[in-house]
């Protein structure tokens, strides 16, 4: 029996998330590296059996140039066997104009407020867009695409190649909601909210999609109790990840508590999107067709699913609408100990 606080693992449970893990994944992460990005990215680059081929930043949390740069020195820190190429994408949204920026949620530097060293890695020439189609194409059907901001790199790459939904094996969104409030808008989750019109888009095109929204990720809180068992347990060579992991989340633990009345936790958002791709039985999901409101005053960004017995609007996707949110955490945190 493996235990940790308020987690409890059975050894076949944890058998049964290693032997899932081991099995190899080819995957590209599209982010706005803020502070949940930024958890999803480490954890990706420390799951067994995951190949990250590429990540793309966009706009969203912090201005493109800053989630490049975020990004550069977050592998720099995780130091990953190889170098992974990081594409620099969308500096704003398709139709709309530019909208603001999360300091408050995120801290001026998209991190917290942490300084990481630079890295001597430079972005790759290519746009996200260009990024994401050549290697789509050198792989059709290998990839699975992780996004965990605005939809606008994805959007743009349809604009290159109209049949890339055929050519992805997977794409795990994180955004939008159906049943749960927003956290932009009474109605909207931020990254839907930030480009409407991209993720009206994305959703309508015929992706193996699942979307990941706060009906689950509000469920899946990281705490200080977490980032203290990790900084006992945690493996001699991620003590500095653990670190970084402990002062970016003390901004995001501040923000929370005075947003959204959480005691010394935050939501595993962006990681819960991009562990669900890789182990589907953390959630469950729900078939629904949905289009995404871009008009309205106060609805702009909205998920509209229709769930009436005959739906008639929109495109099917599945949409995760609840989770096993103990697991969900348990597997979070043993990629680091």
């Amino acid at each position: 029996m493996i235990h940790m606080p308020g987690i409890l693992l059975d050894r076949e449970e944890w058998e049964r998330y290693e032997k899932m893990n081991n099995e190899d994944t080819r995957m590209i992460i599209d982010c706005d590296t803020g502070i949940d990005d930024a958890l999803a990215i480490l954890y990706a680059l420390r799951a067994p059996g995951v190949s990250v081929e590429a990540i793309t930043t966009g706009f969203g949390n912090i201005d493109v140039q800053q989630a490049a740069e975020n990004t550069l020195r977050l592998l720099a820190l995780a130091r990953p066997e190889r170098e992974i190429p990081v594409a620099v994408g969308a500096s704003q949204a398709l139709v709309r104009e530019p909208g603001i920026y999360s300091p408050h949620v995120h801290g001026m530097n998209g991190i917290g407020g942490v300084l990481l060293p630079p890295s001597a890695q430079q972005p790759v020439s290519e746009s996200s867009a260009e990024l994401i189609v050549r290697l789509a194409n050198e792989a059709p059907g290998e990839l699975v695409l992780v996004t965990l901001g605005r939809l606008t790199n994805l959007a743009l790459a349809l604009e290159l190649d109209p049949a890339l939904p055929g050519k992805l094996k997977k794409v795990s969104v994180m955004g939008g909601t159906v049943y749960n409030p927003g956290n932009v808008t009474p109605v909207a989750e931020a990254n839907i909210w930030g480009d409407p019109e991209a993720a009206d888009r994305v959703f309508s095109a015929g992706f193996p999609l699942l979307m990941v929204g706060l009906d689950v990720t509000l469920k899946t809180l990281i705490t200080e109790q977490h980032i203290e068992l990790l900084k006992r347990l945690g493996k001699p060579d991620n003590l500095p990840v653990i670190k970084f992991m402990e002062q970016t989340l003390g901004h995001y633990f501040k923000f929370y508590r005075e947003a959204n009345y959480v005691l010394n936790g935050a939501p595993l958002h962006d990681p819960l999107a991009l562990m669900a791709a890789l182990q589907p039985d953390l959630v469950t999901t729900r078939r629904m067709k949905v289009r995404v409101e871009q008009k309205g005053e106060f609805t702009a960004g909205m998920v509209v699913a229709d769930l009436r017995p005959q739906p008639k609007v929109g495109e099917y996707i599945e949409v995760a609408v609840d989770v096993d949110a103990q697991r969900a955490v348990g597997a979070f945190l043993s990629v680091f100990m």
